[in-house]
């Protein structure tokens, strides 16, 4: 067979691993980048079942480390004081609990062993998509210029806000759908008051809260969480200071102010705006979108990182099986995903609301809840029930 080329577009988590994917397919995979470097750390992240199914089947391995914390969480209030609470740790399906960039290094490592000759240009972005039925021609600007460029495929992983779903999916086919809420999550650079490293805790508040995701070997990662009027005019504001009047007027008290004043200071936050990507195809002719490009489950799900991998995996394993055709390996590979896809962007709905409790009732219930499952027995029962619960199985089985 001739050689096919696929040209993927980011080179983060779904990026990286579509990389592989191709390359075990027996497709010459071509990566662009338009950020100067592969990012460097980043926040927490919790790696199901199906994230682990699909790394060991691109090779990853054990280079997916769980760095979960032994101690406890505790929900807090603004000065430290502790009642019990939970964290991921608790969920009964058993993720890993790591960091972005731990999930990154670890596919770009194994990139590196299995081609590492792969082509990267980075400060390179597409700015046009044409195709016809036998491939697709991309116009590229980097610093070498502009140039046009032949593939076979073209693979698009540059994430939520994804360059190659404007050029190539019309607005009818949909788009982002905002989940009512802004989100910053960040490492730390120093423990928190009354939060020593290893320690977990939650600040809920109607329509607001803080939890911080601890690790035994590293820092603690933070979330902010909170509901805005107008989400476009908060993510062109300052981060720090869009929190505090989100969290004000009331005195933020020591644990809050410290973690904003780490804030200011933090190369590597993330502050945006919580939305999903909803669209009825996830393939256009050669053009397919993965990862946060074609469906974002968003932060509230705990399955991005997860979908990535898996859709990545999965996409190699059928354009090997169908072979030249194309057309069927993306039919394939979308009716594959999108039940589960589906499933991750559904449950993200109920993750807002125990994350960011809208009303004190909403807190309310959720407290009881809570305190319910710091009983061993009923955490027992939890962890028997989830085997049963399709959310919960969807999360464990591999997608092959």
């Amino acid at each position: 067979m001739t050689e096919r080329r696929a040209l993927i577009v980011g080179l983060g988590i779904s990026g990286i691993a579509c990389a592989i994917a191709m390359h075990r397919a027996g497709w010459t995979p071509v990566v662009v980048e338009r950020a100067p470097a592969r990012r460097r750390g980043g926040y927490f992240i919790a790696i199901m079942g199906v994230g682990r199914a699909a790394a060991a089947d691109l090779g990853v391995g054990d280079r997916l480390v769980d760095h979960r914390a032994q101690s406890s969480t505790y929900v807090i209030d603004r000065q430290g004081n502790r009642s019990p609470g939970l964290s991921f740790a608790d969920i009964p399906i058993n993720p890993y609990l790591t960091m972005r960039g731990d999930v990154e290094d670890a596919v770009w490592q194994t990139l590196q062993d299995v081609a590492p000759d792969t082509e990267i240009h980075f400060l390179t972005s597409p700015t046009a998509i044409e195709q016809d039925s036998n491939g697709v021609e991309v116009t590229l600007e980097g610093p070498e210029g502009v140039t046009r460029k032949r593939f076979d495929l073209v693979i698009g992983a540059d994430g939520i806000r994804s360059t190659v779903r404007r050029l190539a999916f019309p607005p009818e086919l949909g788009g982002l759908r905002r989940l009512g809420t802004m989100i910053c999550a960040y490492a730390l650079q120093e423990d928190l008051p009354t939060l020593p490293r290893g320690v977990g805790g939650q600040i809920i508040e109607p329509g607001r809260s803080f939890t911080v995701f601890p690790f035994d070997d590293r820092r603690s990662t933070v979330l902010f969480s909170y509901y805005a009027a107008d989400p476009d005019a908060e993510r062109k504001g300052v981060h720090s200071e869009q929190i505090r009047k989100a969290f004000g007027p009331e005195p933020l008290g020591p644990i809050l102010e410290a973690a904003l004043r780490q804030l200011e200071t933090s190369e590597a936050a993330l502050f945006d705006i919580a939305e999903q990507v909803h669209l009825s195809t996830w393939y256009q002719g050669r053009v397919v979108l993965v990862g946060d490009a074609a469906w974002c489950p968003s932060l509230y799900s705990g399955m991005g990182a997860s979908s990535g991998l898996a859709g990545a995996n999965v996409l190699g394993k059928r354009l090997q099986k169908h072979g030249d055709d194309i057309a069927a390996a993306l039919a394939d590979w979308e009716s594959t995903m999108r039940p589960r896809v589906s499933s991750f962007q559904k449950f993200a709905m109920t993750g807002v609301g125990v994350f960011t409790p809208a009303s004190t009732d909403a807190i309310r219930i959720r407290k009881r809840a809570m305190v319910l499952l710091t009983y061993p027995v009923i955490r027992w029962l939890f962890s028997r029930l989830g085997k049963f619960l399709p959310i919960m199985q969807q999360r464990q089985r591999p997608i092959a």
